[in-house]
């Protein structure tokens, strides 16, 4: 059937005619694409499936209506003019993005009728959204999977300098032909030239999947990566994102419902950080962090004094970005930890975080100082440990521990932390005694045969005296 584009007929004709039978509208566009049916509608028009009449396979595309005004007839001048601006702009994005092979193509952007339409290329396939309805929560590599192919889609977005700002599940659809994911639904995006960065913008986006900035109407590339974390823990979990979202602590809460593995748990909680800092600082960095490209190194003479690290810089030659936003050189710590010198490597864990947050003369982290210890530095130790420990070392893993042994944020709690103690050797509840970190080292043969978790230790060693250390594993960046 052909579907007629009037907005107050919508009747349903022969495919033969050319105009509607009903209100006598002209069914082709062009003289070649015809709608078919409505397959979405939304405050900026109607979306359907179509067919290009001028071929002789008559493909499918998809016809895109600009009808903002007739649906909202009490909309402001103004809001009418964002309206047309933004549905022209999806037109210029796709122009150029639409080469992509995971990006729709656009075929013609025109005026029929007094009204725009875009036309694009036809995807045919499934949403994730529909794949999560029909299969259930997905496994954390199939969730990996779709987070990489995503990324490498937005390496190429963004390197035209547009922002989507409306990753969600259901803009990715996988294509049934070869499986491959792309990306839809560029409506939202705005170009992010340094003026339109600079200034205060349009809210675009669903609201459970948006950035927080983003609902401000400030997108950054940074946003993306928001929507796009919070749609893998929406495919990891099967539970809605609002559902997930801790207002009061302006944070996702998801280890509930699926347990991963502990670094890629601390990539998906940086992806959706509240703010930006603390989010991966691009596509290119996020995909590094997950074993995809090379980092881009300098030679050993263009290192920057321990004085002057930039913390958003990795030094050369690291397989783990090593930054301080205390210019503290953490290559002798990795040396260590790449040669199993755990011991060493502890006690000059314990020498830099004392360093760090400027507590060398009290030779103990306080409550205060661990809840300002930098993020880049925290981060910085905590995945050499986990990298060259394979996942049993640092304080990630410890975290993980004290919450299954009943931790809980922000509190101490005595009988936990002996609990905790016990599983990884620092106490002995059959003598009810607790080993010095001497008595540890020479148990554990200098920590060769230390327990899972048990390590780092020495600045333990520092903080539980005082009541303090469960802060330290309170911390949400880790």
């Amino acid at each position: 059937m052909s579907n007629c584009l009037c907005l107050a007929c919508d009747r349903a004709n022969s495919i033969t005619t050319r105009f509607c039978t009903q209100c006598g509208a002209k069914l082709q566009i062009q003289e070649r694409y015809r709608a078919l049916k409505v397959i979405g509608q939304g405050g900026f028009g109607k979306t359907f499936l179509a067919q290009d009449e001028s071929k002789p396979s008559q493909p499918r595309c998809v016809i895109k209506q600009f009808a903002f005004e007739t649906i909202n007839p009490n909309a402001s001048q103004g809001t009418l003019d964002v309206a047309i601006r933004l549905f022209e702009q999806e037109a210029k994005r796709l122009d150029d993005l639409g080469k992509h092979p995971q990006i729709p193509e656009l075929l013609s952007f025109t005026i029929h009728e007094g009204k725009q339409y875009l036309i694009q290329e036809f995807i045919d396939g499934e949403t994730l959204e529909q794949e999560l309805a029909r299969v259930g929560a997905f496994s954390e590599q199939q969730v990996r999977d779709v987070l990489v192919e995503v990324l490498q889609i937005l390496e190429f977005v963004h390197s035209k300098s547009v922002i989507h700002r409306d990753i969600s599940p259901d803009n990715i659809i996988r294509r049934r032909s070869d499986k491959k994911l792309v990306l839809v639904d560029f409506g939202a995006a705005k170009h992010a030239t340094a003026t339109l960065l600079a200034k205060t913008g349009t809210s675009i986006g669903k609201a459970s999947y948006g950035a927080p900035e983003q609902m401000l109407g400030k997108s950054v590339f940074q946003s993306d990566l928001f929507g796009l974390g919070v749609t893998c823990l929406h495919l990891l979990t099967n539970v809605e994102p609002f559902t997930l979202y801790d207002v009061l602590e302006n944070e996702y809460q998801w280890r509930q419902y699926k347990s991963v593995s502990y670094e890629f748990g601390n990539l998906l909680d940086r992806l959706t950080a509240y703010k930006v800092k603390e989010r991966p600082s691009s596509v290119i960095q996020t995909l590094q962090e997950l074993g995809i490209g090379q980092k881009t190194t300098a030679s050993t003479s263009a290192i920057p004094s321990t004085k002057s690290v930039n913390p958003n810089q990795s030094i050369s030659g690291s397989s783990i970005e090593l930054r301080s936003a205390k210019g503290i050189d953490y290559r002798e710590l990795e040396k260590l930890l790449k040669a199993k010198e755990w011991r060493k490597a502890d006690e000059l864990t314990t020498k830099h975080m004392l360093k760090v947050a400027d507590m060398e003369k009290q030779n103990h982290l306080n409550e205060a100082s661990i809840k300002v210890f930098p993020h880049e530095d925290l981060q910085t130790i905590n995945r050499l440990w986990m990298h060259y420990s394979n996942g049993e070392f640092g304080f990630s893993v410890q975290k993980q521990l004290w919450l299954e042994c009943g931790g809980k944020m922000w509190e101490y709690d005595y009988q936990v932390w002996k609990k905790f103690a016990s599983k990884v050797g620092w106490y002995v509840p059959q003598k009810d005694t607790w080993r010095t970190y001497s008595e540890f080292m020479k148990h554990t043969k200098n920590a060769q045969n230390a327990p899972p978790a048990s390590l780092p230790n020495g600045v333990f060693i520092l903080i539980w005296l005082r009541s303090s250390w469960s802060n330290l594993l309170s911390r949400k960046d880790l």
